[in-house]
Formats: structure tokens, sequence, C-alpha cells
């Protein structure tokens, strides 16, 4: 950061530090509420105090499914609407959700920002939340070698050869016909898709876009959630735009300007 500062042309170019947190924060505050054990030692540090007196400068905090939204928005697969639901696939399984222009984060600034852990299987695998049966639980990168060794066919395919499954490798060995590699490539895309028809009955969205690392792999992913979405979604005033979030890894970089050029993000 300092390095940074010390390349600006001027010593006012920077308005502040935007920070994107994978965790439940509160925004309002500069506080992380919440990290779900992947962080033990955040909740409650003072990121603002931090930001002031090392830096000098203001800082805005938001959760990172938000500012990806958020970037989107600004500059990616958002642009031109106001009513947006994200879902990033990655390790978990991240959401955000924005109506008429402003992100919808709640009294306990839990709204719209738990979208990996809305259930779409009652008897499902335990989630790392306490929920049962979790989008997150039955289709994210952490839950995926659980997922692929207890299918049946998983000895004889060469998903059982590797030292670490990845939804990268996961989709290069689908597409080679492998009969486990295909069939928990389409259950996890149906997962993501039962999750996101959710957010489409929760929030009212003209544009679902879909993020995270996962989407490398859009090509197999997007037609299909696009086809479950449009069949299973009641949107009886047309169809919500599934789109591929175009941004990627710089969607919460970006999504950083807007948290600073209006307050009421």
């Amino acid at each position: 950061m300092q390095q940074l500062l010390a390349g600006c042309p001027k010593s006012d170019c920077c308005r502040g530090i935007g920070f994107s947190f994978c965790g439940i924060v509160d925004s309002k505050h500069c506080q992380i509420l919440s990290s779900n054990d992947k962080y033990s030692d955040s909740a409650g540090f003072d990121l603002a105090g931090w930001a002031q007196s090392e830096f000098n400068l203001p800082l805005r905090l938001e959760n990172d499914a938000r500012t990806a939204l958020l970037g989107e928005w600004y500059a990616g697969a958002g642009r031109g609407s106001n009513d947006i639901v994200m879902l990033t696939l990655g390790t978990g399984v991240g959401g955000a959700a924005m109506i008429d222009g402003k992100l919808l984060r709640g009294k306990h600034f839990q709204a719209g920002c738990l979208g990996g852990h809305l259930g779409v299987n009652h008897k499902g695998r335990i989630c790392a939340c306490g929920n049962i049966g979790c989008v997150e639980a039955e289709a994210s990168s952490w839950s995926l070698p659980a997922i692929c060794s207890a299918h049946p066919l998983f000895e004889e395919s060469l998903l059982a050869a590797l030292p670490c499954i990845s939804f990268e490798r996961l989709f290069q060995i689908a597409a080679n016909g492998d009969a486990c590699g295909l069939a928990v490539r389409d259950a996890c895309i149906e997962v993501w898709a039962a999750g996101a028809v959710s957010m489409v009955h929760a929030y009212d969205p003209e544009v679902l876009i879909l993020g995270g690392g996962v989407m490398n792999s859009a090509q197999e992913i997007l037609p299909a959630m696009s086809e479950y979405i449009h069949r299973h979604a009641w949107t009886p005033w047309g169809k919500v735009m599934v789109r591929a979030a175009t941004l990627m890894d710089r969607a919460s970089l970006i999504g950083a300007v807007p948290l600073f050029e209006t307050e009421s993000q």
C-alpha cells in the first residue's frame, strides 16, 4: 500500500481504501462481524482506525460478493440495470443483491449475501454454516472432493487418480466423457441453478450475473443454468437475463469506486 501511494503523482490522488472481505461485515461502522471461523482474529478489528493512522485515508468495508456485484454494475455485465443478483462460484458460493440501484444489506448485514447458504437439499450435506443442504455444501470447491468420492463410479473415474480435485479438472475430465465427471459436473450446475432460482424469487432481478473462478468454464455452465432458470423461475413479467461476469478478478477492485462515489451505496 505504501508503494502504491508513493507512486501517485500527487498527494491527494487517492480518495481512500476499499476493503472487500469474505464474510459478514457492518459496512456502516467498518466492522467485520463474522468470517465463519476463517479468520478468527478479524471480528472487531478497527479497520477504519488502522487506515487513518497508517495512511491518513478513509476506509470503506464491504462483503466481497457485494463489491463484485458493484463492479459489474458499474463497469461490467450489470451495466444498464439497477436490479441485479449475483452468484460467485468458487471456494465457496457467494451472493449479492441490488434493488433499484441500492445494495441490499439488511438490519444485520446478512441480506442478499448468503446465496451460497440457501437450502437446495433438506436431506443433503452438512454445511460449514451449520445448515443442511446449502448450495455451498452441495457444489463448491471445498465440498467437491467429498462429493466426487461419494459417487458410485468414482473408483473407475480419472478423478480418483488426482491428488487434488478442482472444478477446472472436473470440467476437463467431464469433457472427455468420464461418466463420474459428467454426473458430478451436471449435478453441481443444477445445484447452482436451483440456488439462482431462489435468488430470483427472493429479489426480483432483471439480471442475474454468474462470477467467480469456476466461471472459467462458462461455456458449459451458462447455457445449462440459463435453461434451468428460465424453465423453473416464476417470472410472469418476462425472463431474467443470465450473464457471465466480465470483470472476473477485477470486479471487487472496480466495485470499490462506487463505494466512494456515492454515500447511497
